[in-house]
Formats: C-alpha cells, structure tokens, sequence
C-alpha cells in the first residue's frame, strides 16, 4: 500500500499547479493520494506561543512523516516560490521531529512565463536543504505558458511534459 501526498504551492481553484500535482499522482498511482492543505495562518511566533500548532499545520506534518512519498508542485512568484507554500515550510518546521527527514520528495512547476518555474525549483530546493528529504534532482518538469499545456479536464496535453513527468514519478516510485 503506497500513500503519496502531494502540496499544491498555488491556492487557486483552478491552478495549474494544482493540475499538475493530479497528472504526477495519476501517472504515480498511488493506491492512496492526498492533496495536503496549505490554508495556513502567516508564520508568527506571538501565535504559536498563545495557541500552539494551528490544527491544519499538525494534520499536514502527520500526513508527510505518514506518506511514502511526497510532491510538491509550485509556482513562481517574483523569482521565488510563492509564499503560501514557503509560510508553510516554516509552520511544519516548528511541529514536533522532522517529518521531511529521509522523506522521497519530487517536486515540479507550472508557470505563465517562459522558464516554467526554474526560481521557483531552486528556492525551493534551498529551503528544503535544512530538512533533508531525499529530493529527486530530475529530470526537470517546469511547465512553461501553462494555461495552455491542460485540456478543459485539467489533463496535461504536451507530449514532452508527460513525458518528463512520467520519468520523474517513475524515478520517485523507484525511490520508494
């Protein structure tokens, strides 16, 4: 029994990051997949020292120590992942243990622009050094002008994109 969790970096209904993150896992196949919440308050110490660990941010560091693999696909805001997916980094850092320590983690971006999210794949890169997950460096899938690679059922229509991405979950299932 495979449990794959994935973490979607864009709030939007209809992200395509979000739409991505659903071709990863289908491709993957999973017998059990997650779309993990990232609904979080901002990040602040006054808060955690008043109330704690917000409920969501617990229920989200359960689910990755629970997951044999993790995803992450995210977009890029001004050069760097967005802020939602790096406040909620912060949050999971102050639950209890590391439950990205050893984790197989394959991340991946949908963009407007050109580059399809290399920014955004290095910053977060970056800020997941500290944890030590077991990341995946490639191949690359960064999904560049995406409002035009998913048909209107949200199924990513560029044969290099699925391709790419096929070779990644492929690579991720190996690591687990």
């Amino acid at each position: 029994m495979t449990t794959l969790l994935g973490i979607s970096g864009s709030l939007r209904k209809a992200s395509t990051n979000t739409m991505l993150l659903r071709n990863a896992a289908r491709i993957f196949n999973p017998d059990t997949f997650i779309e993990g919440n990232i609904r979080f308050p901002l990040y602040d110490g006054d808060l955690e020292d008043a109330s704690g660990i917000p409920d969501a941010v617990q229920t989200l560091s359960d689910q990755i120590k629970a997951a044999d693999a993790v995803i992450i696909a995210g977009p890029e805001y001004n050069k760097a992942m967005s802020g939602s997916l790096k406040n909620a980094l912060d949050w999971i850092s102050r639950t209890e243990g590391n439950p990205w320590k050893n984790k197989p983690l394959a991340i991946m971006s949908a963009t407007a622009g050109r580059a399809g999210g290399e920014r955004t794949q290095f910053s977060l890169r970056l800020g997941m050094m500290t944890f030590r997950p077991r990341i995946l460096q490639g191949p690359e899938v960064l999904v560049a002008g995406s409002a035009k690679e998913f048909d209107d059922k949200g199924i990513l229509t560029g044969e290099t994109y699925v391709k790419l991405l096929t070779e990644l979950m492929d690579e991720l299932r190996a690591l687990v």
